[in-house]
């Protein structure tokens, strides 16, 4: 298979790829949703930024999601980064859980089921009801 089959970058630039960790880029693109009171799939934000899907690049974006909510925290904000979901279920993937945002936010249960998802939809109205009133 070829790498531009792969999603391995070889059929774009080193400026496209930049887009992958272009933080105010992608919080805007998340701030948008917010307003619009929505999450955003990974395959959605990526295909936003200009690419389809791939893991590669999705753990990318992930990595910038952490400087998102960083900068959100710095601008008293919440986070956006808990809008970015898997298609199949709606909820954030691992790493948003591993990554000590759920913990921060006094969450220690189950990363999928009920639990999880009523704590997502909470977590993400606290966005959604931010943006609303900006």
């Amino acid at each position: 298979m070829a790498a531009k089959d792969q999603g391995l970058g070889a059929e774009e630039s080193p400026a496209d790829v930049s887009a992958l960790g272009d933080a105010p880029r992608i919080r805007a693109i998340l701030t948008a949703a917010a307003r619009e009171g929505r999450s955003v799939s990974y395959s959605e934000l990526l295909g936003d930024l200009g690419f389809r899907f791939t893991r590669p690049k999705m753990r990318a974006v992930c990595r910038t999601l952490e400087e998102v909510d960083r900068l959100c925290a710095i601008d008293g904000e919440p986070d956006l980064a808990v809008l970015v979901v898997r298609e199949s279920d709606r909820l954030p993937g691992q790493g948003w859980w591993v990554g000590g945002t759920a913990l921060l936010l006094g969450y220690d249960g189950p990363w999928e089921g009920p639990a999880a998802a009523r704590f997502i939809r909470e977590q993400q109205q606290i966005a959604f009801d931010y943006w609303a009133e900006q």
